[in-house]
């Protein structure tokens, strides 16, 4: 049971259909997850990256805002850099229990090398601005976009784009950027505009909230789970899922439904 890679747009990157989530390697508080839930020690969460390595996973998603997963990325990842390809962010910062938001260029880049830092690496694969709401706005008004250009030119990061959350703003993102990453789940279509664009111009779509932050495994005797993971693999734009979980008995169900779902 191993996954396939598949290229991310046009980037050269190819990553694998599920995507390992950290928030919760981080953060505890603010999360809109249906129950709560201690941080995982690092033996533990040592474990539950070599497990998403063995069921062939090589994207992992992180960000500045999910509380202490970059820091602790860093040491957990050492000597496997080049197995795994990491997503970043940049935009959103957490602190005391509370998001505020950044989008100047000159919070890009020091965000940038900040997160270099963190992660114990020369560059970053991928890196997405984390994006408030006003998605437009910030790609006309800050340059946010363009200074993750001018990094990628500098060899800092190989690949960016934008986690958005409208439709107009996701259909922007997906123009002038590498990849874009977007709500898509069974309860939540709305931005399904955005996935036509990505797999007509070949532009690389990561998906977040595919299973609806865990509330779509909540109850109903129908294996939700598997009927999402048809729902998004029928669908020629998805490039990844990106799953949050720091269990690895669903981390393997996932990846074997993701299977399923690829195969049919």
């Amino acid at each position: 049971m191993t996954l396939p890679k598949r290229p991310l747009g046009q980037t050269g990157i190819n990553i694998s259909p599920i995507g390992l989530g950290t928030v919760k390697l981080g953060r505890n508080q603010g999360v809109k997850y249906p129950s709560s839930f201690e941080l995982p020690d690092d033996k533990s969460a040592s474990n539950l990256i070599a497990l998403a390595k063995d069921l062939g996973i090589n994207l992992i998603d992180t960000a500045p805002a999910y509380g202490i997963s970059e820091e602790r990325l860093g040491p957990l990842l050492k000597g496997q850099r080049q197995d795994w390809v990491i997503c970043s962010k940049v935009g959103e910062e957490f602190h005391n229990g509370n998001s505020h938001f950044d989008f100047t260029p000159e919070h890009t880049r020091y965000s940038i090398e900040r997160s270099l830092k963190r992660l114990n690496t020369d560059f970053i694969d991928i890196v997405l601005v984390h994006s408030d709401g006003s998605d437009v706005d910030i790609i006309e008004q800050y340059g946010t976009l363009d200074e993750l250009a001018k990094l990628k030119e500098e060899g800092l990061i190989n690949a960016f784009g934008m986690s958005t959350k409208t439709v107009a703003g996701g259909l922007l993102a997906a123009e002038q950027s590498d990849c874009v990453m977007i709500t898509y789940n069974l309860n939540e279509r709305e931005e399904e505009t955005v996935l036509d664009y990505c797999a007509a111009n070949n532009k690389g779509a990561l998906i977040k909230k595919a299973l609806a932050s865990g509330h779509i495994a909540i109850g109903g005797e129908e294996d939700s789970v598997q009927k999402s993971m048809d729902f998004l693999f029928g669908h020629p734009g998805v490039t990844s899922a990106i799953i949050g979980t720091i269990t690895p008995a669903h981390l393997r169900s996932n990846v074997q439904k993701a299977l399923q779902a690829l195969n049919r």
